[in-house]
């Protein structure tokens, strides 16, 4: 007897970008909750006419928003990668966006394959809240030394034991994680945490960016943050920092994979004054 022979499976490479304000995050919910996974794959599944799952870079809490996410998915159906864009993109609501497909090898996997992960996160300082970016950006209404943030956050840099910044939540083995860069910046109202590590702990931008919003504010010390990472207990850090403001903008990969740049750095603007 003949055997049947089984479709060719192709993995595919999406670069995904989104509004995280009407999700409750990234992950598939047991309870059925609106999430920025069911709408992908609910949108590729007609596609590919057939149930379709996805992988992701990272996964992101409720409300925070993506311009860089990447995903890959295998399907037997096949399509042209303009299909894998524009045609999902017609089955998915008007705040989530694919803007780029990729066939890859086998080998590819969006999470375990990356080997940085980017975020920014973005603070209005004035009086009034924001309405406007009300969904967008933090909001304090004291004005923020950066300089001193920026000043700060340079003892987060490399290998550290980051328990001081996770959340009580994080089912992560060890709290060990790589910082390459992170820097504090303003431009006009807004000001910018810009971080990129080799992976993150559940809240761990979060959690950073409220303790240096202590240091910000002159309620602690340049040298507090320091203090944070050596005593390696959460409860002694700053509040977490409001999900809005939290942006995953870019995902590197080997450049093995040659993947397209994934994302853009937001900015805010236009409504600068006080």
């Amino acid at each position: 007897m003949n055997k049947i022979e089984q479709p060719q499976t192709n993995r595919i490479a999406l670069g995904v970008e989104y509004d995280g304000s009407r999700y409750c995050g990234w992950q598939m919910q047991l309870h059925g909750t609106r999430t920025v996974q069911d709408e992908i794959e609910k949108a590729l599944s007609l596609v590919a006419d057939h149930k379709v799952q996805v992988v992701c870079a990272g996964r992101t809490d409720t409300g925070v928003h993506a311009t860089g996410q990447v995903v890959h998915f295998d399907t037997h159906a096949e399509r042209k990668l303009k299909a894998w864009v524009m045609g999902v993109n017609t089955h998915l609501p008007d705040d989530v966006c694919v803007h780029w497909a990729k066939q890859v090898d086998a080998g590819f996997n969006a999470r375990f394959s990356a080997t940085m992960r980017s975020y920014r996160y973005i603070i209005q300082q004035r009086v009034a809240r924001p309405a406007l970016y009300s969904h967008r950006v933090s909001w304090v209404h004291n004005n923020l030394d950066t300089s001193a943030m920026h000043a700060a956050a340079q003892v987060l840099l490399g290998q550290n034991d980051f328990s001081s910044f996770r959340s009580s939540a994080c089912q992560s083995e060890h709290a060990m994680r790589f910082i390459r860069s992170i820097d504090v910046t303003a431009e006009g109202s807004f000001v910018y945490i810009d971080i990129q590590a080799n992976a993150f702990l559940h809240h761990m931008v979060r959690n950073i960016a409220g303790s240096l919003l202590k240091v910000g504010i002159g309620e602690r010390p340049l040298t507090w943050i320091g203090e944070l990472l050596a005593l390696k207990d959460r409860t002694r850090a700053g509040p977490t920092a409001p999900a809005q403001g939290l942006y995953l903008v870019a995902v590197q990969y080997p450049d093995e994979f040659d993947l397209p740049v994934s994302g853009i750095v937001p900015r805010m603007g236009g409504c600068d004054g006080l």
